[in-house]
This record gives structure tokens, C-alpha cells and sequence, in this order.
């Protein structure tokens, strides 16, 4: 049964939460106490977003073909394209700022200093450009935060590095959760389990007298590690199982939806920290306008539903939710109507110990970078800071509480103190 286990989280890409433990560990872990919170979900919008669509709206110099600089729409303190005329389907951005406006965080004029997909993508989720070795910000707070639970650190997709702090973790359809949820089960079905109740609880008994036993006696590597996971497996097993009262009995069709319905499965059952969700084809080199109205709103249709969708589970007030991209759309277009890479763009936060109805930076009017004042966050051009990802990712770490932890001192960022953003959260 815990071969059977161990098996089906290989094919689901799942790694269990706790597979190394040395002697002096093993005493404290693995537990299956609940994760309480907060919960951090990062949304990519994988491939370049263009922004003027969307947080950054330029009616002028042909930056774009479906607005004019009098039809930029406000919401409190955002400027904000119109696309309920233009959009394939999905959540207008006008439908969206009046729903979450009040919560939400902008920081225009972010610079991801590289226009490549593969290298902007890991600048955006590790905050650091020039090495491949550091995990993401979702990766890394779920080791700090959650390091024994089963699915601490959950991705679908787009850069996912560990950084080897924490499983990688892939679940991706609601039937294989169900399977994992379910693991002593036939089929994931919880009617037809392989052993009665008292079986399990005999096994479960058994295993850890027998690995309060190992703890206390040397034994060789390899055997201390085949002893943990045996183990591990099975009280990842035991809490996976709080899973299955949340995942919902129909699916939704939109892609974006159906994997923040696994997450916050997961978030719920207290088994997981921190997800990386995603979309892509967003690199609209051609046809720029038709394909950005088509993803842009259903990318923000995603995001309205995983904040709905929290509150439902109740857990909207412990949900920190950070939306990115890995590049911006050039201000001109190509010759087949498309726009080219970008290497200036935004990025958007709200959710729990986030002050909303804000907008940090901007572009000028030809859409390059304005630098602010890293202590007043206003703009300034003469002597003001260039915002990149690691001063993002800097932010985030103190948000957390995580930046002194021992993970993020052994891939630090280099943010000078003077470069710090203050107040950023509000």
C-alpha cells in the first residue's frame, strides 16, 4: 500500500513533503498538523503581457489601436485601459478594477532588464537574473513556512526552481488530486478503500513505534532514509485525505480556474503553502491586439475566480495573491501587427497585509521606466532607484517574515539597504 503510494506521487510529478531526515530531525517530523496561513499564489501571465491593455493604459504616439487617451477609465487611484468593447470573453478591466480596485497594488515601471523568455522568466520568480541555482519566491516561502507539508510548494508550470529547499509538487487535474487525496482508496474512490478502518490504524500504529524505535538507533544512510519516507508516506497520506471534502464535485472548463481550484483545495486542507499558477501564448508577436483581448481577460477572469473561490472556503483573509509576467509588449508594432519584447512592465499584489487602491511608479509617455524614491516611492527622474525584481523580491521576503531565515540568507539578493523599498505594503 505505501509502495502503491509512493508510486502514484512519482507519476503525478508530487514529492513528498519530508523524504530526508537526519538522525537528529527525526524526532520532530513529519507532523500533519494544518497549515493555517497565510497562503501565497503566484499568477504568470506566461509569454509578455502588454500592460498598456491593461494597468499601464497609453492613449498616444500609436502605443496602441483601440483606445484613445480620452478613454482611459479610472478606478480610485488606478488608470486602466478599456476592453469591455474589445475582449473575446473573460473579465473586462472594467468589470475588474470595480471588484478588486480598492484591494489592489500597482507597481508600473518595473525593469526586467532582459527582453528573453527564459531568463525574465527566472528574474520574475527568483529575483535573481544571473543564476539558475535560487528557488522562487513560492518555493522558498513554502520551505520557510511549511516545510512538512505534504504539497507545501505546488506549480503548474512557468519557472519553478526549488532552489532543493522543498519538494517540487504537480497535481495536474482535480481527478489526480482526488487519487492523491485518497490514496489507500481504489481509484482515489474513498467508498472502496484497500483496508478497513482498524487495518489502517493498526499499520499507522505500527509504523511509528517502529520508527520511534529507528530513531534511537544507528543505522546506515540509506536505510534511514527509506525508513522516513515509509513513514512520511504515511502521514502525508493520512493528511492528504482533510483534501477531499473541498474539491468540487464539477470542474470548471477555464484553465486557470481549474488549477486554482487544486491549490485552494490544498490551501484548505492546510497540506500547502504556496502555488505557482499560470496561462501562457501571451507572446503576441502577431496580431497583438486580438490575442492580448483574448488573454488578458481571461487571465483576469482567473484571478476574480480564485479570490471568489476563497472566500466560499473562507479563507480569502490568509490568501496573498502576486500576478506577473516575465516582459512587457513593445510602445510600436511590428509589421505583422504584433508587438515585439519588452523590458519594461508591471506588476500587481493584493490580498492579506496589503494596502490597496494604489499605484507605485509609472512609464512615460514612450513607455520607458520613470525611477522612484526608494524611501518615499514617489517618482523621480534625477536621482531616483530603477525597480527590479530582486528589490521585489526583497520586499516580499520582509512581507513574509522570511528574509532573515537561514533559505533566503543562503540565496541572497544584494539589495543595498539605501535601495530597499519602504513602505511598499502600505
Amino acid at each position: 500500500m505505501r509502495r502503491d503510494f509512493l508510486k502514484l506521487c512519482g507519476l503525478a510529478g508530487l514529492g513528498l513533503a519530508f523524504p530526508w531526515i537526519d538522525q537528529r530531525e527525526a524526532q520532530a517530523a513529519p507532523t500533519d498538523e494544518p497549515y493555517a496561513g497565510p497562503f501565497y499564489v503566484v499568477l504568470n501571465a506566461s509569454g509578455g503581457w502588454d500592460t498598456t491593455y491593461l494597468m499601464d493604459p497609453k492613449g498616444i504616439g500609436g502605443i496602441n489601436r483601440l483606445y484613445e487617451e480620452g478613454d482611459i477609465l479610472t478606478q480610485g487611484a488606478h488608470k486602466y485601459a478599456p476592453t469591455a468593447k474589445h475582449m473575446q470573453g473573460g473579465l473586462s478591466n472594467e468589470d475588474f478594477y470595480k471588484e478588486f480596485g480598492d484591494q489592489l497594488l500597482v507597481l508600473n515601471g518595473l525593469d526586467y532588464s532582459v527582453n528573453n523568455h527564459s531568463p525574465g522568466a527566472r528574474y520574475m520568480a527568483t529575483g535573481k537574473l544571473d543564476s539558475m541555482a535560487y528557488p522562487t519566491f513560492a518555493a522558498l516561502v513554502a520551505a520557510c513556512q511549511g516545510p512538512n507539508c505534504p504539497i507545501s510548494y505546488l506549480t503548474f508550470g512557468n519557472y519553478s526552481a526549488t532552489g532543493n529547499l522543498v519538494a517540487m509538487s504537480r497535481v495536474p487535474y482535480l481527478p489526480s488530486l482526488q487519487k492523491l487525496a485518497n490514496a489507500d482508496a481504489i481509484e482515489g474512490n474513498e467508498r472502496s478503500p484497500y483496508h478497513d478502518s482498524f487495518a489502517l490504524d493498526r499499520i499507522e500504529q505500527a509504523l511509528q513505534e517502529q520508527h520511534a524505535s529507528a530513531a534511537t538507533q544507528p543505522r546506515l544512510p540509506r536505510l534511514e532514509r527509506a525508513e522516513n519516507m515509509l513513514y512520511a508516506a504515511q502521514v502525508n497520506s493520512k493528511a492528504l485525505q482533510r483534501v477531499t471534502p473541498h474539491i468540487p464535485k464539477s470542474i470548471p472548463k477555464e484553465r486557470l480556474s481549474q488549477q486554482a481550484e487544486i491549490a485552494l483545495a490544498s490551501f484548505k486542507a492546510g497540506v500547502c503553502v504556496s502555488a505557482n499558477l499560470t496561462i501562457g501564448q501571451f507572446d503576441s508577436h502577431a496580431n497583438n491586439d486580438p490575442d492580448q483581448m483574448k488573454l488578458i481577460p481571461e487571465f483576469l477572469a482567473g484571478i476574480a475566480y480564485l479570490i471568489r473561490r476563497a472566500e466560499e472556503l473562507q479563507i480569502r483573509d490568509q490568501l496573498v495573491v502576486i500576478v506577473q509576467s516575465e516582459m512587457g509588449r513593445t510602445p510600436t508594432y511590428n509589421k505583422g501587427n504584433g508587438k515585439d519584447h519588452w523590458s519594461i512592465g508591471s506588476i500587481m499584489f493584493l490580498g492579506r497585509g496589503i494596502k490597496g487602491n494604489r499605484v507605485i511608479g509609472a512609464t512615460d509617455e514612450k513607455q520607458f521606466q520613470v525611477p522612484i524614491d526608494p524611501q518615499s516611492l514617489a517618482c523621480d527622474t534625477e536621482k531616483g532607484l530603477r525597480v527590479r525584481p530582486e528589490h521585489i523580491h526583497h520586499a516580499l521576503r520582509e512581507f513574509a517574515g522570511i528574509a532573515d531565515h537561514a533559505f533566503s540568507k543562503k540565496f541572497p539578493l544584494g539589495v543595498a539597504e539605501k535601495d530597499r523599498l519602504h513602505g511598499l505594503w502600505g
